[in-house]
């Protein structure tokens, strides 16, 4: 038995997924979430065999919480879902460690077929995801200029994410568990690296590199 965790903010497509794969005996869904820290913490709880990742979620994206999740458990298997089929959603995806990463509009044929594979140790890409973006990839990885992924820290990027969606300072610090002062650090650290001196930039910055899509 393949023990599924949902993780997407959209109620009706969890509810969708859920009814679709109940219908599967082999299937086991262990639970729903909405958001990455929710995600973080359901895993840690339910220990699901592999988690249906929503790559666009509030607080916490898909990367980042895939990413956090591998550093405590790197036997469990994630499959991204995402309407992006642009090229650093994919990579960056990749490298924080998912085995799959399928397009939400695909049969559900497909996820059926993507959660095999992976279950049963292989990687799974949609079809419909171009050769030439994953061959893009390769030819352009050793040469390509920093990402923030390698500029910023894991805390700076999810401080960034939720200031470009819009969170105050005081919101991110509530979120964060930290104090008011040391946002207002990381905020300045954040735009120092980036040489970037405003909230407006920031968003866009954020949405350009996949952090955020503010869908």
């Amino acid at each position: 038995m393949i023990k599924v965790l949902i993780a997407d903010d959209h109620r009706l497509f969890r509810d969708g997924l859920r009814t679709l794969l109940e219908k599967q005996k082999n299937i086991n869904i262990v639970g729903e979430t909405k958001d990455g820290s929710d995600t973080f913490t359901a895993a840690i709880r339910l220990r699901p065999d592999i988690i249906l990742m929503d790559i666009s979620m509030p607080g916490l994206n898909g990367i980042e919480t895939t990413r956090k999740i591998l550093t405590q458990f790197d036997s469990l298997k994630i499959l991204m879902l995402s309407m992006h089929s642009d090229r650093r959603y994919v990579t960056e995806s990749l490298k924080a460690g998912a085995v799959g990463y399928l397009l939400k509009d695909s049969a559900f044929e497909e996820l059926i077929t993507a959660i095999r594979i992976i279950s049963e140790n292989g990687i799974y890409l949609s079809p419909r995801i171009n050769e030439s973006v994953i061959k893009e990839y390769i030819a352009a990885a050793k040469n390509a200029p920093q990402s923030s992924f390698s500029i910023l820290s894991a805390r700076e990027r999810e401080v960034l994410q939720m200031l470009a969606e819009g969170k105050t300072t005081k919101e991110t610090a509530s979120s964060l568990n930290v104090s008011v002062k040391t946002i207002e650090t990381h905020r300045k650290q954040i735009m120092d690296k980036l040489d970037i001196h405003s909230i407006a930039e920031l968003t866009k910055y954020a949405i350009r590199e996949g952090l955020t899509s503010l869908e």
